[in-house]
């Protein structure tokens, strides 16, 4: 089993090359814009893109072996991308330097994005910054990032991450160049991830299928077992009004722990999903009496957020939603 890479040690990328063409025609005319806002869903491959398009702003010759905006993994300029050393290049994500993933990206790091950006190119034609992502920024951060949208450093370019653009200050997004990256076919999302993991066709496309086409997603959900949290997800509903305890409590056991907050967040995404999917197709039926799925799917929804933020316990909350499906199945 591969596992995933972090998009400064990717050197391909797959289905965007209009994207790419339209970021190295504006690069070979002069006109690139100093600040760019890269849309789309979540491991759709818009980080992989800012550090390709990194590569080249700080001077790695193209390498056509690679795409549009390809460049040789052996070039000094990508090796000093990968090993996080090269001193025109600044990153700013959720993973810290002890590899943790935290909650939001701290001011304090948002704030140092205007003194790097003050300082002259050390060896390259330009100094890039890459935001993964700019979501993540909290009203601060995202406050200290706008002081350096308004003054737009010479020789400067920003590269944002955006999963949500539609939650960023719209005074971030007016002052950006927006570049839309879409998911891919789910036949192309579903073999990205068969040429990675063991899998049979059929699984690849259901992994394809919840990831909406974002292959990093897809891949993400595999290694993250996903696969087996949906089927999960499936017996629970198929067996309402009942709840299976075993079951339930056996699901449970996975929630324990530092990892256990992703499994919990991946089985209440399983279950918000099919529970969505069959409200939808009931109300196009002509169907009503939907109010108590209703209510269950905002459940569903809003238990993972309030258990994070509150500590609340992992099991009480599943034990708490599937008591909202009980009732909703009852009154079906």
């Amino acid at each position: 089993m591969a596992e995933p890479r972090h998009p400064r040690e990717v050197f391909d990328l797959v289905g965007h090359e209009a994207s790419e063409e339209a970021f190295e025609a504006a690069r070979a005319r002069g006109r690139l814009h100093h600040a760019w806002l890269l849309t789309g869903p979540e491991g759709v491959g818009k980080a992989t893109f800012a550090f390709r398009a990194a590569r080249r702003l700080l001077g790695a010759p193209a390498d056509p072996a690679h795409g549009v905006l390809g460049a040789s993994p052996d070039h000094p300029v990508s090796r000093q991308i990968i090993a996080r050393s090269h001193p025109d290049l600044f990153v700013l994500e959720r993973v810290g330097e002890d590899g943790k993933v935290r909650k939001v990206i701290p001011v304090d790091e948002a704030r140092a994005l205007s003194e790097f950006f003050a300082k002259s190119p050390a060896s390259a034609p330009h100094r890039v910054a890459i935001i993964d992502a700019v979501d993540d920024l909290n009203i601060n951060a995202a406050n200290a990032i706008l002081k350096t949208l308004e003054e737009p450093p010479p020789r400067g370019v920003l590269l944002m991450v955006s999963h949500s653009p539609g939650r960023l200050l719209a005074t971030i997004r007016s002052r950006c160049r927006r570049l839309a990256f879409d998911p891919l076919p789910l036949e192309d999302a579903a073999a990205f991830v068969r040429e990675r993991e063991d899998l049979n066709a059929e699984d690849a496309l259901r992994l394809a299928r919840m990831a909406n086409g974002a292959p990093g997603r897809a891949w993400t959900l595999a290694q993250a077992d996903a696969l087996a949290m949906d089927d999960a997800a499936r017996a629970l509903l198929e067996d309402l009004p009942q709840v299976n305890e075993g079951l339930a409590l056996s699901l449970a056991d996975r929630f324990r722990g530092g990892e256990g907050m992703a499994q919990f967040n991946l089985l209440f995404d399983r279950l918000s999903e099919r529970v969505h999917r069959f409200a939808t197709e009931r109300a196009g039926q002509g169907i009503g009496g939907l109010d108590r799925w209703a209510a269950a799917w905002e459940t569903l929804e809003r238990l993972p957020r309030e258990a994070e933020a509150l500590n609340l316990d992992r099991t009480d909350a599943l034990f708490t939603a599937l008591a909202e499906l009980r009732q909703a199945a009852r009154a079906a």
